[in-house]
């Protein structure tokens, strides 16, 4: 039977999400998009520092820190970048507020200028979190991950025909 005012189901395990889109750029310019990470507070409303601490000799960024706030918890992390022709993988070091995180971005060129692109995320969190927290959470992440970055790249794609 349950009680009035039970608490609400806390979360330990590995959280995972993921989401597919597709935008009228192609992987070139996603990727371009996504290697800018400094870039990311002005187009992900969950990022709200990021700096580059090393790069790879082509330039792109290897190591970066990153200061993120969802759902009212506040992080700092270090993220290790691994880049592939049609691809992007970073996981993050062990923080306050989570164990593990990894996190993937795959393209896929459907025409000239389109791509699929899916983001999936799985992220371990330190400490139990109430579900609705982590359901709040997947919606905000999943949303600045996929339309956030559609419309960074949009913004681009927009600056470089007008040029």
């Amino acid at each position: 039977m349950r009680e009035r005012g039970c608490v609400a189901s806390l979360l330990v395990v590995a959280v995972q999400a993921s989401r597919e889109i597709v935008i009228d750029a192609p992987p070139e310019a996603i990727l371009e998009a996504l290697a800018d990470v400094g870039s990311a507070p002005s187009w992900s409303p969950v990022h709200k520092r990021a700096e580059v601490v090393d790069s790879y000799p082509d330039g792109r960024p290897h190591h970066v820190k990153v200061t993120i706030k969802v759902s009212g918890i506040i992080d700092t992390e270090v993220l290790e970048y691994h880049w592939g022709p049609d691809w992007v993988v970073w996981d993050a070091d062990k923080t306050l507020q989570q164990h593990a995180q990894h996190v993937e971005y795959t393209l896929q060129r459907e025409t000239e200028d389109r791509t699929r692109v899916r983001f999936e995320i799985t992220l371990e969190p330190s400490a139990p979190i109430p579900e609705f927290l982590v359901n709040r959470a997947r919606k905000k992440v999943l949303y600045a991950a996929t339309e956030g970055l559609r419309r960074r790249v949009m913004d681009g794609v927009r600056s470089d025909r007008s040029t």
